[in-house]
């Protein structure tokens, strides 16, 4: 079982946070300063992106 990491660009403000709390990495920032899942496969579900995004930009699902 994994989980599905998404990035809402149009409320993503490109503060990094989630790049900066991720514990395993999942995230790295973009040509356009937004937040991209880029290692959705190392998601642990433990849910510290939902908590530092303030935009409420990142949803995490169970696969």
């Amino acid at each position: 079982m994994g989980y599905v990491v998404k990035v809402d660009k149009e409320k993503c403000d490109g503060d990094g946070a989630c790049v900066e709390n991720c514990p395993v990495e999942v995230f790295e920032m973009d040509a356009n300063g937004k937040s991209e899942p880029v290692n959705q496969e190392e998601c642990l579900g433990c849910e510290t992106c939902l908590e530092v995004c303030e935009t409420g930009a990142i949803t995490v699902e169970e696969e």
